[in-house]
């Protein structure tokens, strides 16, 4: 019996809704070009030209009822209610030309208190999967109790906006509408749009609650410690949170309420580059049937993947329920975090592999979300880049980025947690000169961390930045514990400091009108005013 979505203005005869994997493969391999079935049972598909996200055209309605608690610029760009309604209408009108479409009704949230209802209306039989991988689907009784949805995505995204339309500025366009709850995607086929959208709503949500959202990943020790690892991408989170002596919570977003933290999806979304059974066990052995290999190159006669061929994009990508791991935290609810780690690769080899923070020096941290990443050279730059991204996710941030840093730091004293600067880059030296940390002591780190091994340790307080060193750590050699003792140029260790200071300044300097003054007190200081 098709799901009547006429109430939207829908009247296409046939719409499927929660379908079957079996079902969804089915469709997708007959009408949906470039799908196929791996030589592990993954359904292979291709997004069509647009392979990550396109931050630059998402778009948030600007109502008198929540403009106020948006932090407008270049990253929640406004429109207007009209051009709104004119995409909207848009996507129905592509929609009611499909001769098929899929509903998705799921849960975002794993605790009942907070979670939301969401609605996904979409023409793909791979936005249907993917979405039915990662919220969380109701039971039987679940949804035949559903009722209306909190939030409804309308995603006509094969087809373009018109870029004659007020506040358009090309043919994609994500749209989201507060006050009438509904998400609009035009111009693009990303199946992470619908993803990030959901991820966005809740994270204009939760601070009204006073419960903060994060985008990091999350696990659980078995005697029920839980730490939350925050880091952009190359910084080690996919890696350090897949940790065989402890539960997976979540792999990408979170809630921290007053009775602990909850995993926002049902399933996981990984990088897929260079993925091998060797360095991602638990991701590789969870390509399987009923996982999404998405824009990965694969041999046409046996369907086995090259996951190191990025011809078509280096955004490759694997989507699959969270129970694809073994070991999990089901539900994915936990206590309050005893650990907030933050995770940079710091290609300019200042950082030390450890440091324990203050709760303002982890606002400050927080706000800044740095990382290095290696130059390229094409341009004949050979110094590594610093990139930050607000609270370790700038893009999808609606509030100024104080209000979630206002947030953990209230979280870490209340519940005794403890802050953690993990640096997964260069010791030795920069790029080019020094050589990436061994997996193996950050490895040592993280379980050292999670075995309270450096309480009493004596640490040593860094003259710039103010955070604490520990000086030992079990199974890492200790001279690699201090970053001036690794460079056999010394003068040159304090001139790249004094560049990283500068950059964690510069940086700053955008946030501090709206920032407390004790966290901007917390940030690295110049040589002359350490």
């Amino acid at each position: 019996m098709s799901f009547d979505l006429s109430q939207y203005g829908i009247n296409v005869k046939e719409v499927l809704r929660n379908s079957s994997v079996p079902v969804l493969y089915e469709i997708g391999l007959r009408h949906e070009k470039g799908t196929a079935i791996s030589d592990k049972g993954a359904l292979l598909v291709y997004s069509g030209t647009k392979t990550g996200r396109s931050p630059k055209d998402k778009r948030i309605v600007r109502h008198p009822d929540s403009e106020n608690n948006i932090d407008w610029g270049n990253i929640n760009i406004e429109m207007t209610k009209h051009s709104f309604d004119i995409n909207h209408e848009r996507a129905v009108d592509y929609l009611n030309t499909r001769d098929r479409i899929f509903v998705v009704d799921a849960f975002a949230g794993w605790d009942e208190k907070y979670r939301i209802k969401v609605r996904i209306i979409c023409t793909r039989a791979y936005h249907a999967l993917f979405m039915q991988n990662m919220l969380i689907m109701p039971t039987e009784d679940e949804l035949a109790n559903f009722g209306e949805p909190d939030y409804t995505v309308f995603n006509g995204g094969a087809f373009p906006a018109n870029r004659l339309t007020p506040d358009m500025t090309s043919k994609t366009s994500i749209d989201v509408n507060i006050e009438e709850k509904k998400i609009v995607i035009l111009g693009t086929e990303y199946a992470g749009e619908m993803k990030k959208g959901i991820f966005g709503i809740m994270n204009y949500l939760m601070p009204l609650k006073e419960v903060l959202p994060m985008h990091c990943s999350a696990n659980v020790g078995d005697n029920g410690d839980v730490s939350v690892l925050f880091g952009l991408s190359g910084t080690g989170k996919t890696t350090l949170s897949a940790d065989p002596k402890r539960k997976l919570i979540g792999d990408d977003e979170h809630c921290w309420t007053d009775a602990g933290v909850f995993n926002i999806e049902g399933g996981c979304y990984a990088k897929a580059i260079d993925l091998s059974p060797e360095n991602e066990p638990d991701i590789y052995n969870a390509i399987r049937y009923g996982t999404v290999l998405e824009n990965v190159v694969f041999d046409p006669e046996t369907r086995a993947v090259d996951f190191g061929d990025t011809s078509i994009t280096q955004n490759t990508r694997v989507s699959y329920p969270i129970n694809y791991i073994d070991n999990i935290q089901m539900p994915c609810i936990a206590g309050h975090a005893n650990h907030v780690i933050f995770l940079t690769c710091d290609a300019f080899g200042v950082l030390p592999p450890i440091s324990k923070l203050s709760p303002e020096q982890a606002s400050y941290h927080f706000i800044s979300g740095y990382t290095a990443k290696v130059a390229g050279t094409e341009m004949g730059v050979t110094e590594p880049q610093a990139t930050f991204s607000a609270c370790f996710g700038a893009a999808f941030m609606m509030w100024h980025p104080n209000r979630y840093a206002e947030l953990l730091a209230k979280k870490i004293k209340d519940h005794n947690a403890t802050a953690w600067l993990v640096n997964t880059g260069w010791t030795g030296g920069a790029h080019g000169v020094g050589s990436r940390i061994k997996l193996k002591y950050t490895r040592a780190i993280i379980d050292a961390i999670h075995n309270n091994s450096f309480d009493g340790v004596e640490t040593k307080v860094d003259n710039q930045f103010g955070f604490e060193i520990p000086l030992s750590c079990p199974d890492v050699p200790s001279e690699v514990l201090v970053p001036r003792e690794t460079w056999a140029d010394k003068a040159a260790f304090d001139q790249q400091k004094e560049k990283l200071v500068k950059l964690f300044q510069d940086n700053f300097k955008a946030f501090e009108v709206s920032v407390n003054p004790e966290i901007i007190a917390a940030g690295p200081k110049s040589p002359k005013m350490a």
